[in-house]
């Protein structure tokens, strides 16, 4: 069996499990830091959050900033990490349209995530942003 098959049906289980489904403690994030082999910067780190009272899943040294300092912000609600882009069907029509390829393993395509999926209280309601962390961000 290839790598990209294995992990093709590793994240198909994830998604029927309920990983990168929920919300607030109940949340699940679709990668998590002691999954192996996930690409990082050497900072995997597991956080106790305050806000969402569950364990928080960081792959590197930047989101793990941007976690803490989405803690203090009084108008964050929740924090999902590694959430997952579905369905995949969408991001690989995103990608054909753009004219790039599909991430993918031994090409077969691969469920893409976002680092942060964050709620926040606004003064018209509860709204989702999507943040991504680059190293190159200045987060302080």
């Amino acid at each position: 069996m290839s790598r990209g098959t294995r992990i093709e049906k590793f994240q198909q289980k994830r998604i029927k499990n309920g990983y990168g489904q929920g919300q607030g403690k109940d949340y699940k994030p679709f990668i998590q830091a002691h999954d192996n082999k996930v690409a990082s910067e050497g900072w995997l780190t597991r956080h106790l959050g305050w806000k969402t009272e569950r364990i928080h899943h960081t792959l590197s040294e930047h989101e793990r900033k941007y976690l803490y300092y989405l803690e203090w912000l009084d108008e964050v609600v929740d924090i999902r990490e590694q959430f997952p882009l579905l369905p995949q069907g969408r991001t690989e029509e995103i990608a054909k349209q753009l004219g790039v390829k599909h991430a993918h393993v031994d090409d077969l395509p691969v469920v893409m995530t976002t680092d942060f999926v964050i709620t926040l209280k606004t003064s018209n309601g509860l709204i989702d942003v999507v943040r991504t962390v680059k190293p190159a961000s200045k987060l302080w």
